[in-house]
């Protein structure tokens, strides 16, 4: 085998974590390790729901080899070098898994690669592109039939997380699994921190009074740490905190588990592990905010409530194409957001991933000016009547994707490769 280059496109947090993962942990596994004869580098472009991490986040896989951050990306789609001055193979593969297709086309053409992208949606630039790995027959069906052969039904990446679930780990030995464990999902982003921490401490503590055995876990995204994410919970730094109850909390650490604690005494576990799969699938339901998490939850069949509080219109920046670039603009940005959130949440579309894909509202969505009680009601009516929740867990499995896509993906990649 002579030695190649697997170059990997990728943009926001959540595709590096639900695309790029599987993807590299299965080249490794079906490629070897051997980084003289594979190697693996992850290439990743600016978006607008970037946080910023996401290099440290690909540098932290073990199958990776090297990394450029996105602040670097355009002196190399220009004019083809990069930052650390990498040197390529004669032989590799381009490999899309987020960012804009036309990406791949120029990256590929310049290196002289074999070209993949993995496509959810819409498949571009197929003319020139040299093959495709589709969620569905439905991105095919876009496409004319006279390029039909470049492509390949993968199905969803997002489902392959049920592959990473494993035993219950060690650190939620201090839970009692016998009782209810709620995981609250508030966001990544400062904007949604903002709102979504003192939501779900007040959500929390409203739960806590009426039933004070139910158990709290926030499963902290890889671009936090604990000392940031518990800033949102102190009014003294975030003036949300007076909107929803007037709610506080601070960090507590023992016995090398870490908590939030409130005011009131609810006590909320905070998971630094990532993924956190094995400590989500012993969640009865979950409290999030739209995003990558909810494709996840769905995939795992965690039942799940979608909160879109309008208490603060500019919360959410991360729309897709002129929205988001508006969206995000210096000075007049959170003006844009404001009126962009204010006319999309008015068109009662569907915001939660498995609810777009089923086209239905598998997950509730509770969009408006949230109370917390009222949150609170509703999940403690769903955990005394655990039917609702089954009913719930079986839609969205009925709905996922079959997993292997990374596999179906690594097979193609290996079968352009030897067209070498």
């Amino acid at each position: 085998m002579q030695p190649i280059d697997i170059v990997i496109l990728s943009n926001a947090v959540g595709e590096v974590v639900t695309w790029v993962r599987p993807v590299v942990k299965t080249l490794r596994q079906e490629l070897g390790t051997d980084s003289s004869l594979v190697r693996i580098s992850v290439v990743l472009s600016p978006c607008p729901n970037s946080t910023g991490k996401e290099a440290a986040i690909a540098n932290s896989y073990p199958e990776v080899d090297r990394v450029q951050a996105a602040e670097d990306f355009f002196p190399f789609l220009l004019w083809g070098k990069t930052a650390e001055n990498w040197q390529w193979r004669k032989q590799g593969i381009v490999v899309f898994l987020g960012g804009d297709q036309f990406y791949s086309l120029v990256i590929g053409k310049r290196l002289g690669y074999q070209t993949l992208v993995y496509a959810e949606w819409d498949a571009r630039w197929y003319r020139y592109l040299d093959a495709f790995a589709v969620m569905n027959p439905e991105v095919m069906a876009k496409v004319p039939k006279a390029y039909h052969h470049k492509f390949t039904v993968v199905g969803d990446l997002i489902a392959d997380v049920v592959l990473e679930v494993k035993s219950v780990p060690s650190s939620l030995e201090q839970l009692d699994t016998k009782s209810p464990i709620i995981g609250l999902l508030p966001g990544s982003k400062p904007a949604k921190l903002m709102q979504g921490v003192p939501l779900c401490m007040a959500i929390a503590d409203a739960v806590h009074k009426i039933a004070p055995s139910v158990q709290f876990i926030i499963p902290v995204a890889p671009t936090l740490d604990l000392s940031t994410l518990v800033q949102y919970a102190n009014p003294q730094f975030n003036p949300l905190n007076a909107t929803f109850d007037g709610v506080s909390g601070q960090l507590i650490t023992s016995e090398n588990q870490s908590y939030l604690l409130t005011a009131q005494g609810t006590k909320i576990q905070l998971i630094t592990q990532f993924p956190a799969y094995q400590f989500l699938v012993q969640c009865q339901l979950c409290l999030t905010t739209v995003g990558a998490n909810t494709a996840e939850l769905g995939a795992l069949g965690i039942p799940a409530i979608v909160l879109l509080p309008t208490q603060q219109l500019d919360a959410m920046r991360s729309w897709d194409g002129i929205p988001g670039i508006l969206a995000n603009l210096p000075v007049v940005g959170t003006n844009f957001a404001k009126l962009i959130n204010w006319l999309i949440l008015r068109q009662k579309k569907l915001f939660a991933w498995p609810n777009i894909w089923a086209k239905s509202e598998i997950m509730p969505e509770i969009v408006g000016q949230i109370v917390p009680r009222e949150i609170a009601e509703i999940t403690l009516d769903f955990l005394a009547n655990p039917v609702k929740l089954q009913q719930i867990h079986h839609l969205l499995l009925q709905n996922r994707g079959r997993n292997g896509a990374a596999k179906k993906i690594v097979r193609i990649i290996m079968q352009r490769l030897d067209e070498y």
